[in-house]
């Protein structure tokens, strides 16, 4: 494959020789019930093009109506970033031809964005707070989808593709960052941070489902390098809608690394877009990036400007949930985690999943356990993300369960979330169908445990003298004998009735 080729450079060594510019285009994709200038059902999923009115098709004659719904979810978002919320503002029509798009323009804002002006304080892994500029954030429609039939699924190669038009016409916010400098060495890092910030903010306001894998919220990652010491920003590629926390990191990570074997070779960046493939990790040319002049935006002259009153505003500001940031220190001190244990979840990605499972009926202690445990061994095996194995709250309520009437160990109780991951039912199904119950019966355990005293005299002696501990070198063999399934505190319990000592 053709981006199986690329030159690059090593990240760190790239970053000794250019400074990165970052800037970031997240689109979000409001849950209202209707569509943006239509009153065609929002619904993802569906049957293709049944959620459509001709107003989504572009057919003529037929006018835009504005959700109002839609605007006061982008004003909410404006306010959550802190921005200037626009007393006056248009929409305007950004032209160009693409399949999924029948009315040959996108319904969009240009110069007069609802909200603009705004920052978000990010903070790393490490504690360190970095403040991202936000230029605007502005109101559009969603693009139809294309299906690209074939093996790959992408356009290339393939032989036909098939439209849908459900998407066309969902409510989007648009939010733009102006240019970041000084991340250095973690521009990756920051590329994740800030679009993990975005996802649970719309989310914590609930105007979005902001669920990544449905392409409700969607990045574009934009990159140059400028030679260190100089102020002059390079060019920039620009790579399109990046649908994974991971994958906006990688693909960070790659384009530094790409630009750099370019600079580095004497040859000019091309201004473009780039399409992400997340199984090589690797992005590939997609077309030049047209600059704003390319899409002749005018005012949109169907649809009258928003009148936004400092009363209505303040109603909506009143409306805003508890911010994600107090929330975080709300929540650390009511689950007891030290800071660095807290930190260590929010970088994980696992604040949302954690809540969830303590208010299922979980301790803190038992949730952070099993998610910062074992579920992330398992997601790191399978080289997915943590959430995507398919983990419910109720799946470690039951395996805490059944430690906790000694049904399980911990090892077992492992052996069984994995077999949960791979579809085999709920743990108390598979425990029942694959005979994982712990040992505990004394008739069954009693023969193992003779075995094992019989192997081991000098062990037994030990014990005998008063030396209990030592009844660790027996329970290895008896474990061994019941395939891991003996109850390790009743062995110890047996074994010092049957030699008469006081445990």
């Amino acid at each position: 494959m053709a981006h199986a080729t690329e030159e690059l450079v090593d990240f760190d060594e790239a970053l000794e020789r250019y400074d990165p510019v970052l800037g970031f285009e997240v689109h979000v994709e409001l849950n209202t019930a209707t569509k943006m200038f239509s009153d065609a059902p929002n619904v993802f999923g569906d049957v293709p093009n049944t959620n459509v009115t001709p107003v989504d098709l572009g057919l003529p004659g037929v006018l835009p109506v504005v959700n109002k719904k839609a605007v006061e979810y982008s004003i909410k978002i404006g306010l959550a970033l802190n921005c200037q919320i626009a007393e006056y503002c248009r929409f305007a029509r950004k032209n160009y031809f693409y399949p999924d798009t029948p009315k040959n323009f996108q319904t969009s804002q240009y110069d007069e964005p609802i909200a603009f002006d705004g920052y978000l304080d990010l903070e790393l892994s490490d504690g360190e707070i970095f403040r991202v500029e936000i230029e605007r954030a502005h109101m559009e429609e969603d693009a139809g989808k294309l299906t690209h039939m074939g093996s790959t699924g992408r356009i290339q190669g393939a032989q036909s593709s098939l439209v849908d038009y459900n998407r066309a016409g969902v409510p989007l916010v648009e939010i733009v960052t102006k240019p970041i400098t000084g991340a250095g060495k973690r521009a990756p890092e920051l590329a994740k941070a800030y679009v993990a910030a975005i996802r649970e903010i719309v989310k914590n306001l609930d105007v979005s489902d902001a669920k990544m894998e449905r392409g409700n919220v969607r990045c574009d990652v934009n990159i140059s390098l400028m030679p260190q010491g100089t102020t002059t920003f390079g060019t920039r590629s620009e790579t399109k809608n990046v649908n994974s926390l991971r994958a906006v990191e990688h693909a960070m990570r790659f384009e530094i690394e790409r630009h750099a074997a370019v600079l580095d070779a004497g040859n000019l960046v091309v201004q473009e877009t780039r399409h992400w493939h997340e199984d090589t990790r690797t992005t590939t040319s997609g077309r030049p990036k047209s600059d704003a002049d390319d899409y002749r935006y005018f005012p949109e002259p169907d649809l009258v400007p928003i009148v936004t009153t400092r009363e209505w505003v303040e109603e909506l500001r009143a409306q805003l949930p508890e911010p994600p940031a107090e929330r975080r220190k709300r929540l650390q001190a009511d689950w007891g985690y030290a800071d660095a244990e807290f930190r260590d979840v929010v970088n994980a990605g696992f604040l949302d999943a954690i809540e969830e499972t303590i208010a299922a009926g979980a301790t803190p202690a038992v949730a952070r356990k099993w998610w910062m445990g074992e579920i992330s061994r398992l997601a790191k095996n399978a080289d997915v993300e943590p959430l995507e194995l398919g983990v419910t709250p109720a799946t470690i309520i039951e395996l805490n369960q059944l430690i906790e009437a000694k049904k399980i160990n911990d090892k077992i109780a492992r052996q069984v979330l994995e077999y949960a991951v791979a579809g085999e039912g709920t743990p108390r199904e598979i425990v029942e169908k694959r005979s994982l119950a712990v040992v505990n019966d004394d008739s069954a355990l009693g023969a193992a445990i003779d075995d094992a005293m019989a192997s081991m005299p000098d062990v037994v002696a030990k014990i005998k003298d008063g030396k209990v501990q030592a009844i660790g070198a027996l329970i290895g063999p008896v474990m061994k004998a019941t395939r891991g399934q003996a109850d390790a505190g009743r062995v110890r319990e047996i074994v010092l009735e049957k030699l008469g000592v006081e445990g």
